[in-house]
């Protein structure tokens, strides 16, 4: 998959997206998604995958830290995820759009 920019605006009303950056072979990726995936459900976050292989501006940005995992447009997470937080960090990317849109 590659990136995209149709992201929606902080005070549009969707689900906050969470952004997955991984890479072929990655095991770190492979257990961020298992995280990212069984707790979407339960947060309420709209999860998007990006695969760096083969675009060299990705490759440059984000290959040494993979994954990398970005709520709301901002690097909220590299190397690993962990529930607890991650609920943080959606809770929070959902005030800022409330606060936003108020």
């Amino acid at each position: 998959m590659s990136a995209s920019s149709d992201s929606p605006s902080p005070a549009d009303g969707a689900a906050v997206e969470v952004v997955l950056f991984e890479g072929a072979g990655c095991g770190l990726c492979a257990r961020a998604l298992a995280v990212l995936e069984a707790e979407a459900p339960k947060l309420g976050f709209r999860l998007r995958r990006v695969s760096i292989d083969g675009d060299d501006e990705l490759e440059r940005r984000y290959r040494i830290d993979l994954p990398v995992m970005l709520v709301d447009g901002e690097i909220a997470f590299t190397l690993a995820v962990a529930p607890g937080p991650l609920a943080r960090a959606v809770a929070r990317a959902q005030a800022r759009r409330s606060a936003a849109s108020s």
